[in-house]
Parts: structure tokens; sequence; C-alpha cells
């Protein structure tokens, strides 16, 4: 039996008053008023039954947090604050997501992770209800965050392929189908050993990617190589060197970003090589960085923005509950520049 008490002073009653009633933290009421999981069954009718010993209810704000408006929606992104402002990628989805937010006077509730917080960040948003869904960015190979966050019913859309997705709704490129264009591509120019400077090993596409680099250039019987990168300059640069400085020397390389193809033009003068002539770069993720360098930088080319709104709209559906399907987006099609042509003559005739 909760026994009934009355604030001092005759002051309204706050969740904080409950939450001392119940013997519980202001989150667990929260969580238990609002019917999200993270709380037992019995504690959760302790919580409502001070609740209604106090006269007290969520205020119409709270309301507003608790599902019957969409107001905000979550992105936590495991992205160090100063790389995130130097790739154009997340700059450009980010703008794509706004445009949609926008239209539906919602907020976008941004937080930049370590990949062993997001879990807690999202639970946290989602159980706090500070946010009506999320988008889920990096999948990675066996990615945690499926199965903990599906189980607390955060409704969600995965950018990723649906191997790596789970349950939840997914929105994606045909990196494989994109990547056998770079490296059909490549070859179709002559050139017989090729590599590829990927992202983490860990994320999904960069796995994907992988696959279907190291399966096209097998088929078209090329000599290949993947080094492992994490999308900044500084380790783009130490790849290319290292692919630069091998025993045997890629004619063309494949950036899986273009900040780390617009690095490789330095180290390709470090080298006294000139581009193309010498060397071929290819970009992933065509931004104005690969049409601002010179000589202008070769791409896969999506458009980053309407990607963003798709996944936002998409998101939305899921959070209306509305019917909704994964799908893919565009496949990245190759936008030829001044950075690829046919290899030298001597490599091409080994």
């Amino acid at each position: 039996m909760v026994r009934t008490t009355v604030p001092e002073g005759g002051r309204k009653t706050t969740i904080r008053d409950v939450a001392k009633l119940a013997g519980v933290s202001p989150s667990a009421v929260t969580i238990a008023v609002h019917d999200k999981p993270g709380v037992s069954p019995k504690t959760k009718e302790r919580i409502l039954q001070a609740a209604r010993d106090l006269g007290w209810s969520p205020n119409q704000a709270a309301q507003s947090l608790s599902g019957r408006a969409l107001h905000t929606v979550g992105l936590a992104i495991a992205r160090p604050a100063r790389m995130l402002g130097l790739e154009p990628f997340y700059m450009e989805f980010i703008s794509g997501i706004e445009s949609v937010l926008g239209r539906h006077s919602c907020s976008l509730l941004l937080r930049l992770v370590e990949p062993e917080e997001e879990i807690e960040v999202h639970r946290e948003w989602w159980q706090g209800n500070r946010i009506n869904g999320s988008i889920l960015v990096d999948l990675r190979v066996d990615d945690p965050r499926i199965a903990a966050l599906s189980e607390i019913g955060l409704p969600a859309v995965a950018v990723g392929h649906p191997s790596l997705a789970g349950p939840f709704v997914s929105v994606w490129t045909d990196d494989a189908a994109a990547t056998a264009e770079a490296v059909q591509y490549l070859a179709a120019l002559g050139h017989r050993s090729i590599a590829r400077v990927s992202g983490p090993a860990e994320l999904g596409h960069s796995a994907i990617r992988t696959a279907a680099f190291a399966a096209t250039a097998q088929e078209l019987g090329l000599t290949f190589r993947t080094v492992v990168a994490d999308f900044s300059a500084d380790q783009g640069s130490r790849a290319c060197r290292s692919l630069l400085l091998s025993a045997e020397r890629p004619t063309a390389i494949v950036f899986d970003n273009d900040l780390m193809a617009v690095t490789a033009l330095g180290v390709a003068a470090e080298f006294g090589l000139a581009v193309p002539h010498d060397l071929s770069l290819l970009a992933w993720d065509d931004s104005q960085l690969c049409q601002l360098t010179r000589p202008t930088l070769s791409a896969m080319q999506h458009d980053i923005f309407s990607f963003g709104a798709d996944v936002t709209e998409t998101l939305f559906d899921v959070m209306r509950h509305q019917e909704v399907s994964s799908h893919a987006t565009q496949v990245p099609s190759l936008v030829p520049r001044g950075s690829t042509a046919p290899p030298p003559h001597n490599a091409a005739s080994r």
C-alpha cells in the first residue's frame, strides 16, 4: 500500500514527488506512465498507484513527448567531431534529413558517440521519451545494436543492406553493383593491377564492397589488393603510401570516400607520379571536393541529399505504423573525370 502524501506548501505535484513516493527515479516514472519497457510490472504498478494517490498525470508537454505527436528524430554517429565536419557525405545526408523534418515541423537530435556508447544513447532517448524514432547508420557485421534496439521496440530505419538490418526496415545503396562497375571500368581502361582503400572492415558496407571488389577483379583476371583505413585524410594518405611502396605497385586505386581520394593526389606527387598518366584514382561519394581538385577526380556518384530524405520519409511511415518495405535507392553511377586514364604502356604490357 502506497502512503499518500501531499507536497509541502500546497505547490503543484511534480514527477519528482511521484518518484519519491514510489521509491524510484524520475526516469522510471516516465517509463511507467508511458508504458515503455524498462521497469518490472510490480514497480510499474507501484509508480502508477503513487501517481493516482497524488493526483498527478503527465502534463501536456510531456504528452507530446510520449509519441502522440511526431516531434524529434534521433541520429547517433560514431565519428570524431572534427572528422565529421570534414566529411562531405554526412553533411549532405543530414541536409536531406532536415529537408524532410522541416516539412513536418520536427527536429533532429544528433549525438556523436563512441561505437560502444550508441546502444545506451538510443535506449535513453527512447525510454526517456526524447525521440519518436531513430536513424541507424554505419551498420556493422553482426551489429549488436540490432538485437538490443529492436528488443525495446524502438521505431527505426537502418541505413544499410537488409542482410545487416535484422527486423528493422532498411534503405540502402547497392554497393556490390557499384563496386563491380568501378572495377570493370578500370579493367576496360587497361589496368591489370588495381587496389582499394576501404573504410573500417567491420562496417557492413565495407565488407560488401570488399567482397564485390575481389569477386569482380578475380573474374576479370586482375591483380588486386584492399588496404583498410578509417575514412580520414591521415589514414587515407598512409594507406596510399603503403600501396605505392609495395613490390607490385597498382596502376589504379579506388577509395571508399572522397576525402581519402583527395589526399591521394598529394601522395602521388610525393612519389613523383602524375595523375592520371602514372596512377589513376577513383573516389566514392562524389562531392564538390572531387570537382575542385586538379585533376578533377573520377567518382562513384549518388544523390546523398535524396538518400537522406528517402530514409527520413521511410522513418515517418514506420513511426506512423504504416506498411513500409525495405528498398534500395538509385545505384551509384560512375562519373569519369580527369583522374582516370589508361595505365602507362610498360604497366599495361606486364
